[in-house]
């Protein structure tokens, strides 16, 4: 049995329950502050909707469940039939963990959570710590990326409803493996949102790159904060999900004296406490400002922090991605060179206060340097770095394996909280292109038009060529070529990526120093095109309790290549414990103490 049903619809003047099976329509009671709430509890599966004042019925702005669609009636889930079997479960830190990001869509054949279950061993395997879902909010149509959520509190039907939410996340547990849940609340999708019809969700005293702003700050916007808080707070505790992945909360504007954002890190550290295991909040931020993640009882330059547990840092891949791949067009402008790569992994942000090139200001704030580097989150390959390229192409469309080992030794090895995107521990081909499944026509038409017309001021034409074709969002084709193809990663080239990825990840594990955020153990030399990261214990540079990783990355006409090489001989380089290959480099010799390693093409060299 599930209780009342409560609907908050402060402007109506009179609210009636729609249950669909018999047809019938019963009033609703109205309750203080713009409540409406049911004369009668209804069963678990009971479908559901809400007229407000004699109009169509609508979906409950709280639905747990839209079987039929964002248009169709809500449906009640009873959140506690669930036998969980993860009563053990400690949970995880998203601070230093390594973090997989997935789309629940196109990661499997059949793009179900429970199909996904069937590949949690394989992320084990690979050392993964986190497995961060993007989106999985009901949206418009049968496929999308999720961003376009409009029921904000239910599970795309698709993917399996609720209920297979909650098997992930314990088939997740029983494996070691936490969960991360990316959601969207800076603004909904455009197919199926009847929020404004309920009340004043949105604002146009603030604009984003969406539209009207979710409304944080004006009349009745205490409730609409409310419907942000306790939505994350039910995916902690009804669905034992670990991490929450924020996205863009550059775009929650909050004039208000106490953000948003801070209001949900102290509900989310409260019910941590009741919970007895840790929660997460990973902030996706275009402010490259170090107060998202200053603790809300602490101020960063004078203003109080947010307290998110940790923040996206872009610059950190902008840097590797542009001096491995020579790319400098649109938001790449000012990135590219091995000092700006080396001030990526010391200082974090790139744009810290100095000009921004593609923003046309002075943009950011430094990093202090006590701050904990695990705070950042950093990749070299995530759903919008490749899937808001005009082709949706992965890196491994232009460089060699050796090129990639460089970008995974780099991320995996450095101060930072790493992420890998799917696939990219084979070295994937398969693109993740923008893709869209709206069943309106013209909103089809203007989503197609609106994707080919956002990439003119991209420079892609300079990176592709003059006959490059924006794949069509709206095509079934563009959506099926983004599903991975789980027979490279048995493939010669993929079985060695995949081995590499592993071997990163133990070395990661064994050695305390590379995962201890300390930012004075890290050092980066840039001298005579090489590059050298040293991760060592409290920034000594010595092999004692802490140990020491070299990655050596020497750069040759533009592109990355890492070797250990000079002058076209190659260098006999003295070992503390070991060496760690990847791409197109070979031990030609060892003995002695001394190890010789000839490189014939871009690769990396990890030392012990």
């Amino acid at each position: 049995m599930i209780g009342d049903l409560r609907v908050w619809a402060p402007r109506a003047s009179r609210v009636d329950l729609v249950l669909s099976a018999s047809g019938s329509t019963e009033a609703m009671d109205a309750d203080s502050g713009g409540w409406w709430r049911s004369r009668r509890p209804l069963l678990a599966g009971t479908d559901y909707a809400f007229s407000l004042d004699g109009g169509p019925p609508r979906p409950d702005p709280r639905s747990p469940w839209q079987p039929a669609g964002v248009h169709g009636p809500s449906r009640t889930f009873d959140a506690g039939a669930f036998p969980w079997s993860d009563g053990g479960w400690a949970g995880r830190d998203v601070r230093g963990a390594v973090i997989y990001e997935l789309h629940v869509g196109t990661f499997t054949p059949e793009g179900t959570l429970d199909a996904a279950v069937g590949r949690l061993d394989h992320l084990a395997d690979l050392g993964v710590d986190v497995v961060e879902l993007m989106p999985v909010a009901a949206f418009g149509g049968h496929h999308g990326w999720g961003y376009d959520g409009v029921a904000l509190w239910a599970v795309h039907e698709p993917y399996g409803g609720p209920a297979a939410l909650q098997r992930f996340v314990d088939a997740a547990h029983a494996r070691g493996l936490a969960v991360c849940l990316d959601v969207v609340d800076n603004h909904l999708g455009p197919s199926g949102n009847y929020l404004a019809e309920f009340g004043p969700y949105f604002t146009d005293q603030h604009q984003t790159p969406w539209g009207a702003a979710v409304n944080l700050d004006g009349d009745g916007s205490a409730e609409v904060r409310a419907f942000v808080v306790e939505k994350a707070l039910r995916w902690f505790r009804d669905f034992h999900v670990d991490v929450l992945r924020l996205d863009a909360v550059h775009a929650l504007v909050d004039d208000s004296p106490r953000h948003v954002l801070a209001e949900l890190s102290d509900a989310v550290s409260l019910l941590a406490a009741d919970l007895g295991r840790p929660l997460s909040l990973v902030a996706e931020s275009d402010a490259n400002d170090p107060r998202t993640v200053t603790p809300t009882r602490e101020a960063f330059q004078g203003r109080a922090g947010y307290g998110m547990t940790a923040q996206w840092a872009d610059d950190v891949h902008h840097a590797l991605h542009t001096l491995i791949t020579g790319e400098r067009q649109g938001y790449y402008a000012d990135f590219g060179t091995p000092d700006t790569l080396a001030k990526a992994l010391t200082d974090v942000f790139v744009h810290d206060g100095g000009w921004s090139t593609f923003r046309g200001k002075n943009w950011g704030a430094p990093v202090p340097a006590e701050l904990d580097r695990r705070r950042f989150v950093v990749c070299s390959q995530n759903h919008d770095q490749v899937g808001n390229r005009a082709l949706g192409d992965r890196p491994s469309r232009v460089l060699t394996p050796g090129a990639l080992a460089v970008s995974a030794a780099v991320v995996l090895l450095g101060p930072f909280t790493p992420m890998l995107f799917m696939g990219e521990e084979w070295g994937a081909t398969t693109p993740f292109q923008y893709f869209s499944d709206h069943e309106e026509p013209e909103l089809a038409a203007a989503i197609s038009r609106g994707r080919a017309a956002e990439f003119g001021g991209h420079g892609w034409v300079e990176l592709y060529g003059a006959g490059v074709v924006v794949p069509d969002p709206q095509a079934l084709s563009t959506f099926e070529a983004s599903r991975l193809d789980w027979g490279e990663a048995s493939g010669e080239g993929g079985a060695r990526m995949l081995e590499f990825y592993r071997r990163l990840v133990r070395l990661r594990r064994a050695e305390a120093a590379v995962a201890s955020g300390d930012a004075s153990g890290t050092s980066v030399q840039v001298g005579d095109g090489v590059v050298v990261m040293t991760r060592s214990a409290g920034g000594s540079g010595d092999s004692g309790s802490g140990g020491r990783v070299d990655v050596v990355l020497v750069l040759e006409e533009g592109p990355v290549s890492v070797v250990v090489e000079r002058d076209g001989e190659p260098a006999s380089v003295v070992l503390d414990s070991g060496v760690m290959l990847g791409g197109e480099a070979a031990v030609v010799e060892s003995g002695s103490g001394r190890t010789t390693v000839r490189v014939s093409g871009p690769g990396v060299v990890v030392l012990r």
